[in-house]
């Protein structure tokens, strides 16, 4: 019997329970797929501060460091809101993607149809919307040094410097290739050239980068035009690859097209180890009332047994079972719509549970 590890971070605010609702579905898997899970918690974010003093305690990155792969719940909280910025539950997520050397981050964006009506743009733009955007994670104006705030001639300047070796660029662009190599063989590289050298640069590499794949057709954005071009046509993209700051705000915007934050899953990934999450945030207002929406972590989920455990059977049973349980009608508070059935987080889990046990028979 095939046996993964999984390092399970509950984290803050709904965290816990959207990553527990997510181990009744793994633990599912187990039985149907004939694979053993073994799950070993730690601390990060506030509550990890709470009780360690730090966001990221070392005990939690050798948990990790010891994983096949990592799940995450949430981070954060106006709890924390007053700590220094180096001190605050985030820096504990941004250290664990550097020191995991997470470098390319798969934001999915795919409209369910059931919920097509939640999206701000008309059902015929948005239908059959499924992309996939690969965000350079460890580089870019995050990175760069220097950066800071400094006094010059008596007036204060900021200064971030955007910056990209060729070994990132060209690490995070194969693994673009590749996944949309197993997709719809369409890849978007979004820069912008016409004005940044860092960007010409990363032009250079995506075009060496693509002899490699002859199959995947190439086609190269300015930035400013695919921001235009994913609220015009989004359904004609399958994968884009960019950079850190451009994939920020990219990942964020296609993900208001599709229109259910609640839905949204996403996954970090490197050369050895791979985080999954939620997009969404730790959602404290609504903690311990059961009614967090856990499918951003169940699919976060699917997307881990699909990159890291090579189980694709698996990864699409669970979300043939999610949409099933949409076109029944079943809807957490956040995705509810008249005439649909209002349940919570206990409740939406089990049904797709029990439609994945129905899927597989």
């Amino acid at each position: 019997m095939k046996s993964f590890r999984v390092a399970v971070l509950k984290g803050d605010g709904i965290g816990p329970e959207i990553v527990d609702a997510t181990l009744k579905v793994l633990e599912k898997v187990s039985s149907l797929f004939g694979v053993s899970f073994e799950f070993k918690e730690g601390l990060i974010g506030g509550s990890a501060i709470d009780e360690k003093g730090t966001p990221l305690p070392d005990e939690t990155l050798e948990i990790c460091k010891g994983s096949d792969a990592v799940l995450l719940g949430a981070v954060g909280g106006p709890k924390w809101d007053n700590l220094p910025t180096d001190k605050r539950p985030e820096k504990g997520l941004l250290r664990i993607r550097k020191e995991l050397d997470l470098y390319a981050n798969l934001r999915p964006a795919k409209v369910w149809e059931p919920l097509i009506d939640a999206s701000p743009l008309k059902p015929e733009v948005v239908r059959g919307t499924d992309m996939l955007v690969v965000r350079e994670l460890t580089g870019d104006v995050y990175y760069g040094e220097p950066r800071g705030i400094f006094v010059e001639k008596g007036k204060r300047i900021g200064i971030n410097t955007m910056k990209y070796t060729e070994d990132e660029i060209r690490r995070v662009v194969r693994k673009a290739f590749e996944i949309a190599q197993k997709r719809r063989k369409k890849l978007t590289s979004v820069d912008k050239s016409n004005v940044l050298e860092v960007s010409g640069l990363w032009r250079e590499i995506v075009e060496e980068v693509s002899g490699d794949f002859p199959e995947v057709e190439l086609e190269h954005l300015y930035v400013d035009n695919c921001a235009m071009q994913i609220v015009r046509r989004p359904s004609t993209f399958d994968v884009i690859v960019t950079g850190n700051i451009f994939g920020d705000i990219l990942s964020d915007e296609a993900g208001v097209v599709v229109g259910s934050l609640g839905m949204l899953p996403s996954a970090s990934i490197g050369d050895r180890y791979a985080l999954y999450e939620p997009v969404h945030g730790s959602a404290p207002d609504i903690a311990g009332k059961g009614i967090a929406n856990p499918i951003a972590t169940i699919l976060s989920a699917s997307m881990m047994l699909k990159y890291s455990f090579g189980m694709d059977s698996a990864s699409e049973l669970i979300e043939r079972a999610v949409d099933k349980t949409l076109k029944e009608g079943y809807r957490t508070p956040d995705i509810y719509s008249e005439g649909c059935k209002k349940v919570g987080t206990d409740k939406m889990t089990e049904r797709i549970i029990q439609n994945m046990e129905a899927m597989a028979r």
